[in-house]
């Protein structure tokens, strides 16, 4: 469904990425993992239009796609969970929700306000508050279903539990756990490699701005060396 492939992207004269090539595949679960300044979240912004790649392709469907806005993107079918949430501080948790919702791929079934609190009941209890009041685990659960409801085809979440609390943590696995069920594509980068292994068909280690290694949770598992000289652990 998404094929990244050579793709190049500067900072100035910086360059961050070397050729990153990866694919994501219809009703796949994918991550990016790697130490931190390694390209990963500059590889979702070049993705999403953010940060303009300098060249190599990005196909949507077999439609290449480098080089399109990021609303453009958006409407392609591609939900954005961004690194620190970004929600909007001075909207209810509802009017959070209601700021994205658009159906611009006629999903038979679109996500709603009243699904996105069946997901996440947290954010029902929070409906009415500003979304500065929310904590930081409802602000990412906040993240997520802003995100859904823009329908996406494939969800890419950029640290999607960084610094929250365990309880937390669980809560969002679980939700995106359901998400992967229902059939929904996802694009996930994450340090918790024990959630992401129950949950992602394959990873992609990144480097310097490049994949250096790839495969299934079995085996990322089994390769401990992999696991200590790429990502520290």
């Amino acid at each position: 469904m998404l094929k990244v492939e050579s793709l190049e992207t500067y900072y100035n004269t910086s360059q961050a990425l070397f050729g990153m090539s990866f694919e994501i595949k219809a009703g796949e679960v994918v991550t990016l993992l790697g130490r931190n300044g390694m390209g990963k979240t500059t590889t979702v912004n070049s993705i999403m239009g953010i940060t303009k790649p300098h060249s190599g392709s990005i196909k949507l469907d077999d439609v290449e796609v480098l080089g399109s806005k990021s609303f453009m993107m958006a409407n392609l079918g591609l939900g954005l969970v961004p690194e620190g949430r970004q929600i909007f501080p001075n909207l209810s948790v509802r009017e959070n929700l209601i700021a994205t919702a658009s159906n611009h791929l006629d999903m038979k079934d679109p996500w709603s306000i009243e699904r996105i609190y069946e997901l996440f009941p947290e954010l029902l209890e929070r409906s009415s508050s500003m979304g500065n009041l929310l904590s930081g685990g409802e602000q990412q659960m906040l993240a997520i279903g802003r995100a859904l409801m823009t329908n996406p085809k494939l969800l890419i979440l950029d640290e999607a539990t960084e610094g929250l609390a365990p309880l937390i943590r669980d809560k969002i696995w679980k939700a995106l756990a359901q998400l992967r069920d229902r059939g929904l594509s996802i694009l996930v980068i994450d340090k918790n490699l024990n959630d992401l292994f129950e949950l992602a068909d394959r990873h992609y280690i990144v480097e310097k701005g490049k994949i250096v290694w790839t495969g299934t949770s079995s085996k990322l598992k089994k390769t401990k060396d992999i696991q200590y000289k790429y990502l520290g652990v």
